[in-house]
């Protein structure tokens, strides 16, 4: 009698063990149902181009002929390309003075948002430029920051000052798409460290004032370390996406005035596109990734973005 029931209850064992094993299958199913779509568009749109870009580096390629095979020889012309280093010193120069203003003022917004403003009409309203194309937003501070009939140059005017060619000299032209990109960003950047702010537990804060913390030690001391993981995030986004620049150069100079403000992407594609260069333009854009690759990696390790202090 015991060996029957232990026999019936492997059984049992069994046939429960396989119904899971077909749900988890079933399940398995279903969630790649799901995702292919995503999946198909990565291969499609990123994987497929990737790989190919790659390819195409080797190459010397223009849309009228077929790619010919010429080895590291582009990757020794970039070494040589003044051009290639003064865009690549201008990017710098864009993503240092970008990153600068625009996380300072993000975590101010996202401070005064925490502790002030707590309308979601407010933070939506934050939130409006991003939503704004980047074409349309290059656009319209292209006409507002006009020289002759720009609407900030009319107000320095009015004010006996002299009118600031914005676009149209050299020291200005890399600042001034910094500070309209700056504009276009702050509002998600400041929703993304908002969202930090929230994850940080009143009590520490409360706990900090029972031992006499001033409002300064509390964001040196608690606030910023706590936000360490979210920072890390938010400088990895806006540092990639600042290498990556283009419609706002593209829409108001250019390139110009003599280079000035021709940064990586806008060398790509003047090379590949404009020159018909789609292998060397595709070499350029290596560099590039592996530009991103290399700082996000660094970013990652120095910030240690993948640790908490709440833990």
């Amino acid at each position: 009698m015991a060996t029957t029931t232990i026999v019936l209850g492997r059984r049992g064992a069994l046939r429960d063990g396989g119904a899971r094993l077909r749900t988890g299958r079933s399940d398995v199913r279903i969630a790649l149902l799901f995702v292919a779509p995503a999946l198909l568009g990565l291969i499609a749109f990123y994987i497929v181009p990737t790989v190919r870009g790659l390819y195409l580096s080797f190459t010397e390629y223009s849309i009228l002929g077929s790619p010919e095979w010429v080895g590291a020889d582009n990757y020794q012309r970039l070494l040589a390309d003044p051009l290639f280093w003064n865009a690549l010193v201008v990017t710098i120069q864009y993503v240092l003075i970008n990153i600068v203003l625009q996380t300072a003022v993000a975590l101010g917004l996202a401070l005064l948002m925490h502790r002030v403003a707590h309308s979601t009409v407010i933070r939506g309203m934050l939130l409006m430029p991003y939503l704004m194309a980047n074409v349309i937003a290059a656009l319209l501070w292209f006409w507002m920051l006009d020289y002759n009939i720009g609407v900030v140059n009319q107000l320095i005017d009015g004010l006996g000052l002299p009118r600031v060619a914005f676009f149209g000299s050299q020291e200005w032209a890399i600042p001034t798409q910094a500070l309209i990109n700056t504009w276009r960003h702050m509002g998600y950047v400041a929703l993304l460290i908002f969202a930090g702010l929230q994850a940080i537990p009143e009590t520490v804060y409360e706990a900090a004032n029972l031992d006499g913390a001033n409002p300064f030690q509390q964001f040196t001391r608690i606030t910023l370390p706590l936000l360490r993981p979210v920072l890390a995030l938010v400088l990895i986004l806006t540092v990639t996406g600042s290498f990556q620049v283009f419609d706002t150069v593209a829409v108001t100079t250019q390139g110009g005035p003599v280079n000035a403000s021709r940064v990586l992407q806008f060398y790509i594609w003047q090379r590949a596109f404009a020159e018909q260069e789609f292998g060397y333009g595709s070499a350029i854009a290596v560099v590039l990734f592996l530009i991103l690759a290399i700082v996000a990696f660094i970013q990652m390790r120095v910030l240690r973005g993948n640790e908490s202090d709440l833990a």
